[in-house]
């Protein structure tokens, strides 16, 4: 399992957001560049960019997108108002390693079609939001009539991996619901990446027993609950016991 700082972006500032709210922020980070290279620095093997701004459709922050894969020698995910095949390509052509698709995907699986022709399905992660039991889309302030696994399902011969959001938890840093993560895991063959409440190292740990790819951490390591250099040597040292 790989561990991926979280670097979210809005008006040229890294922020962590209370459940997705703009208006609710945990904090304020003038250089998101630097932030991205103190993860890099700390171990981190990949790193997770959200363009908040693009996906609230006020602006675009894919200077500084492009300015952190310049600065760090790692991959890099980047979601958030990825809504065209150009802005796809735009940002696969700056040396993004996947694009995250959100809303527009779900309620528009034909534009999944598109990109997958175009880009390979190995660059699409799909994100997959849920709250109360139900697929969250448009910001959180949505949901539609199907469960979490029924619009995987629908996606599974179309995008290389799933980044699961449990929008009850997110932000909130008071842990994780597990049953939901374990149900997911065990019935898809699609690539997790967890994100959402990952407080703990404890946290990481159920995640990697039941079999995540990847977990997304965000508040946490801003506020001092996790530190990464910590947790990647703790699962460093899992491998090594296992060889």
């Amino acid at each position: 399992m790989i561990v991926i700082p979280a670097v979210d972006l809005k008006d040229k500032k890294c922020v962590q957001l209370i459940q997705g709210d703009p208006n609710k922020k945990h904090l304020e980070i003038n250089n998101p560049v630097e932030v991205a290279k103190k993860f890099v620095n700390e171990g981190a093997e990949y790193l997770h960019i959200i363009d908040l701004d693009a996906a609230l459709g006020s602006g675009n922050n894919r200077d500084i997108i492009k300015e952190i894969v310049k600065s760090v020698n790692v991959p890099v995910e980047v979601g958030g108002g990825i809504r065209s095949l150009e802005v796809a390509k735009e940002l696969i052509n700056m040396g993004v390693d996947r694009i995250i698709l959100g809303t527009k995907a779900i309620l528009e699986p034909d534009f999944v079609d598109i990109l997958t022709n175009e880009i390979g399905r190995d660059k699409i992660v799909l994100a997959v939001e849920c709250k109360n039991g139900k697929v969250a889309v448009k910001g959180w302030k949505e949901t539609i009539d199907k469960t979490p696994i029924q619009v995987i399902k629908e996606f599974e011969d179309k995008v290389g991996y799933i980044l699961f959001t449990n929008v009850d938890v997110e932000g909130l840093l008071k842990g994780i619901n597990i049953d939901i993560v374990k149900d997911l895991v065990e019935n898809t063959d699609i690539p997790i990446i967890y994100s959402g409440g990952v407080t703990t190292l404890k946290d990481i740990e159920i995640l990697k027993d039941i079999g995540v790819y990847g977990v997304v951490i965000g508040s946490a390591l801003y506020k001092g609950y996790i530190n990464l250099k910590e947790v990647i040597k703790l699962l460093e040292l899992e491998i090594e016991r296992k060889l």
